[in-house]
């Protein structure tokens, strides 16, 4: 019966290393399976993580140059509280003179006859014709002219 037995059991060693290393890769695969779960648990807080940061750096961009502008419109209001500065400007955008002085002012560039440019179509069309033909041959007259820009 020991033959039995020794014979039994070295036939069975053979089976057992080969389980044992079915059970290794099987193990392997679980620890593989348990990883790539957790990543996926993981993925999205850690994607939604970077997305937050890069909205508060955003925001704090948007918070600074906010802060420079209301610097800049802080600096414009104190300008304006001087009243030589608004004389400057009244003088400038609204064209105001003081009493006594005079005005000019002064159209067209330099160098050009601004009169020479007038209606050149409307002298050309008959006194009879209605006004839209006008209108329309002088749009015309302006869309091939070497002048129009």
């Amino acid at each position: 019966m020991k033959r039995r037995r020794s014979s039994y059991k070295s036939a069975r060693r053979p089976n057992r290393r080969r389980s044992s290393s079915r059970r290794g890769s099987g193990r392997s695969l679980i620890l593989v399976i348990i990883l790539f779960g957790i990543t996926l648990a993981i993925a999205p807080p850690i994607k939604h993580f970077f997305t937050q940061r890069a909205q508060i750096n955003a925001l704090r961009a948007q918070v600074s140059s906010d802060q420079a502008e209301l610097l800049e419109a802080k600096r414009e209001l104190e300008r304006w509280k001087d009243p030589n500065y608004i004389k400057s400007q009244a003088r400038e955008r609204l064209h105001f003179v003081l009493p006594g002085e005079r005005q000019y002012i002064v159209t067209g560039v330099e160098g050009e006859d601004s009169t020479a440019s007038t209606t050149k179509v409307a002298d050309q069309l008959p006194a009879d014709q209605p006004w839209y033909s006008k209108l329309i041959a002088s749009i015309t007259e302006a869309g091939t002219s070497p002048n129009a820009g």
